[in-house]
């Protein structure tokens, strides 16, 4: 069917069920990063094919909303489709919920949501917000029934056990950890939907998701049982008899739904931002006297790495290394004997890293940003359409990959052209971005401080400046997982979970000059203990351990605006860089790799 004829039968479905709007977001049931094209609905519906928006349909209208890094490409593709551009980011612009007020307040209808696609939190938000216009929600998939045709299946990768050699702790001991934590919340029953968790928890990996080893699952924990919820052409009598020897009984993925129906407990916790309101309806509340929608237990665990898991994360930093080493090698020395853009760098890249030991995967989309593009935060390079890279210019350069020991994340933003044409402003933006960066990797702080009370390190010298940037400093990066991870970060907003000894956070900021270039800086960092101090009033104290080992581009740095201690840092840094991979590389790349870290002059 073309858009204009799903739009007209969704809108005789929403007539026969007494629909007046029907709200499509573009998530799945697993609140996923990545989501499999199966969960797609929002670009079926609108023809809109960018990874994040949501649709709303009417019997009369049919709107998307999206923010500014879509709006080009929205353009084009809702062209003849009768939808409505809707720009989230204008300050004019109203959300979803105000618009449907506003246009129904006087005559209120019923608005209909697939609670598959929503959290439990986002669904009571939507339906508290549309209840004070006397609009009502209700549940009901009206997608289903009409994508027939052309519907991409729900992946069917196997599903693999993750070696405890690489995970540092068995299933068993995670699963007794989480019963305490149950007994705690005094609950009895927990559901889980996010995929990470899952995989974490019982110690399995797959390939359904993009860029995160994850594979599509329920789960739910008991206690004295333990339940995992996935298709069974996913597994074979190994993996049968791996997870039955580990305490896990096996059912059908849609069961889920019906054993929720049978669970007999009295208190459930239920994760309401990361697990669906489907899962939520489908408690039985004549069993379920409470539901604890609570933060999961799960995200504080999984982010609190253990020895093995940070040994895994140095080791994967290595391999990674060696790979950037040779690709910023290349670029230099061989790259433009033959035309390059910035797809072609991106695959060139990943082809290095694919040589390392334990690769599996990216753990995103590459990001290469020529010029202007990477000024763009979540640029995304279109075959075709992307830039091509000629001379003196910025690179800026985001990747990271997954290795079954760790999971690695970096950007470097270095000059390609002649030295001398490097603009004063350009060599200013990348010494106060690479002064935040160091600030922040050099801080010490008390056991409790928040990732909000440690932003303005990276912002400070920005400030004095007038300029700043609009994304986080820091996420939480899992272990061989998810590359964005909770509970903690980094950032001006103020997050309440404090910085834990063993998580991993990245320490990226950014100056960003629109149509110009992008500079970024990104290492990943550890929570770890800091020496005692002389005259300490007896206080646990953290520091940060930099786990990732890549140069920087002295070319970019004003050294009139780095102080001797700032130095200090950059040589001792670009030491250790060629100390722990100089030995890994042929002797051709490590005197290249020397040259780039020799040290900087007091």
């Amino acid at each position: 069917m073309k858009i204009i004829e799903r739009l007209a039968a969704l809108r005789a479905l929403m007539k026969e069920h007494r629909i007046g709007a029907y709200i499509i977001p573009g998530n799945d049931p697993h609140a996923s990063e990545y989501m499999a094209p199966h969960w797609g609905e929002m670009n079926w519906i609108s023809g809109f094919l960018g990874e994040t928006g949501t649709a709303v349909i009417t019997l009369d209208k049919a709107l998307l909303w999206t923010d500014s890094r879509y709006y080009l490409q929205a353009e084009k593709e809702l062209a003849d489709t009768t939808v409505e551009l809707m720009r989230e980011s204008d300050i004019d612009c109203p959300t979803i919920e105000e618009w449907l007020v506003g246009q129904y307040a006087a005559a209120p209808i019923t608005v209909g949501v697939n609670p598959e696609m929503y959290s439990v939190n986002a669904f009571r938000a939507l339906r508290d917000t549309l209840a004070d216009g006397d609009i009502a929600i209700q549940s009901l998939d009206l997608i289903r029934p009409l994508w027939t045709e052309g519907r991409p299946e729900i992946p069917m990768n196997p599903l693999y056990i993750y070696d405890d050699a690489y995970a540092g702790e068995t299933v068993e001991n995670k699963l007794a950890r989480l019963r305490a934590a149950l007994k705690e919340r005094r609950c009895e029953a927990m559901v889980i939907a996010a995929l990470d968790e899952i995989g974490w928890l019982f110690n399995v990996r797959g390939t359904d998701v993009d860029y995160t080893p994850c594979v599509i699952s329920y789960a739910v924990v008991e206690e004295d049982k333990a339940t995992l919820f996935i298709d069974s052409r996913k597994l074979n009598a190994e993996t049968c008899s791996a997870l039955a020897a580990k305490g896990i009984a096996v059912m059908p993925y849609e069961a889920v739904f019906d054993a929720l129906k049978r669970l007999n407990a009295k208190a459930i916790l239920y994760d309401g931002a990361r697990t669906n309101e489907a899962l939520y309806e489908a408690i039985n509340p004549a069993v379920a006297r409470r539901v604890n929608v609570s933060p999961s237990p799960l995200q504080v665990m999984m982010s609190v790495k253990n020895e093995v898991e940070l040994n895994g994360e140095r080791e994967a930093m290595k391999v990674d290394a060696v790979a950037l080493t040779r690709f910023f090698k290349w670029l230099e020395e061989e790259a433009f004997q033959t035309p390059q853009d910035e797809i072609t760098l991106a695959d060139k890249l990943h082809e290095f890293r694919a040589m390392g030991k334990h690769f599996t995967d990216e753990s995103f989309a590459t990001i290469a940003g020529w010029k202007g593009n990477g000024a763009i935060v979540h640029y995304h390079a279109e075959p075709g359409e992307c830039a091509k890279i000629d001379t003196n210019g910025v690179l800026l350069l985001d990747s990271g990959g997954q290795y079954l020991d760790g999971t690695t994340d970096i950007t470097r933003t270095i000059w390609i052209g002649e030295e001398d044409a490097i603009p004063e402003q350009v060599k200013r933006d990348y010494t106060l971005v690479l002064k935040g960066h160091i600030a922040l990797a050099k801080a010490r702080f008390p056991k409790g401080t928040r990732g909000n009370q440690l932003d303005v390190l990276a912002h400070q010298f920005m400030w004095t400046e007038g300029v700043t940037y609009g994304h986080g400093t820091g996420h939480g990066v899992g272990h061989f997982m998810g590359c964005h991870e909770g509970p903690a970060n980094i950032r001006t907003d103020n997050n309440p979970n404090p910085m834990r000894k063993g998580n991993v956070f990245s320490d990226e900021p950014g100056i960003y000059r629109t149509n110009e270039y992008g500079i970024r800086i990104e290492n990943l960092v550890t929570v770890v203990d800091a020496p005692a101090f002389e005259h300490s009033t007896g206080e646990q104290y953290y520091e940060f351990e930099t786990l990732t080992l890549c140069y920087y581009d002295k070319r970019l740095m004003e050294m009139s605006m780095l102080t001797d201690s700032e130095k200090e840092w950059l040589n001792a840094y670009h030491a250790r860089v060629y100390k722990e991979v100089a030995d890994r590389l042929s002797p051709d790349e490590a005197a290249w790799l020397k040259n780039k870290c020799t040290p900087i002059e007091k």
